[in-house]
């Protein structure tokens, strides 16, 4: 399989002011094309080349020697969805019924959600991701961290939403003020419908690891 780079599903400027173009432009022009660049030259002669993406980065994560390829593989899949997590006008409470039920149920509503997802995320130190997933195993919604690439799925859970805090994802815009790009992106961007989808299809990880 040779990875592409999707196109963006609004225009440049359609999150302004929470997300610049000039932000969207580098973002993902340049950094998720060079990691499906990347990814497209790492993964030749590993025997990967027919997999699907989500099972050739399972693969490179479960392999030491592999480090590099999973890099690549994880930013490119977590792009991939990040660019649908967020859309215009989105952010708030405008979830369906089940996802609002199942959030109020394990984090404690929208207000406990908010409050995990942007302290994890401005905590996460260096680069990496602040996810709602879903554990596999029980079903239960839960907020997490990850460093550099890693996603919630290389660890048996379904990521259902995700924000890269990346410096690249926000420095244009917000300069070094990490917590306030994470409040703009949940009261502002995030694109519930997709995330509802995602909640639909229920626990992902472990068929795909299988």
């Amino acid at each position: 399989m040779t990875f592409t780079l999707p196109e963006l599903p609004y225009a440049y400027d359609a999150l302004d002011p929470y997300m610049s173009s000039e932000t969207l432009e580098f973002h993902h022009d340049k950094h998720h094309q060079a990691y499906i660049t990347k990814g497209n030259e790492l993964i030749q002669g590993t025997g990967l080349e027919g997999a699907s993406l989500e099972e050739a980065m399972i693969s490179a994560f479960k392999d030491e020697k592999r480090g590099g390829l999973f890099n690549q593989l994880g930013q490119h899949y977590n792009h991939m969805h990040f660019w649908n997590w967020m859309k215009p006008n989105g952010g708030g409470t405008k979830m369906d019924g089940a996802l609002e039920k199942k959030i109020t149920e394990d984090l404690g509503g929208y207000d406990g959600f908010k409050k995990q997802f942007c302290e994890k995320g401005a905590g996460q130190f260096g680069s990496g991701w602040v996810w709602l997933a879903m554990d596999d195993a029980s079903g239960k919604l839960e907020v997490l961290n990850t460093p550099n690439g890693e996603n919630p799925l290389v660890y048996g859970r379904t990521p259902l939403l995700g924000c890269d805090v990346w410096e690249h994802s926000y420095y244009i815009d917000y300069r070094n003020a990490r917590p306030k790009y994470l409040e703009a992106f949940v009261d502002n961007l995030i694109n519930w419908d997709y995330v509802g989808e995602l909640f639909e299809k229920g626990p992902q990880a472990l068929k795909i690891a299988a």
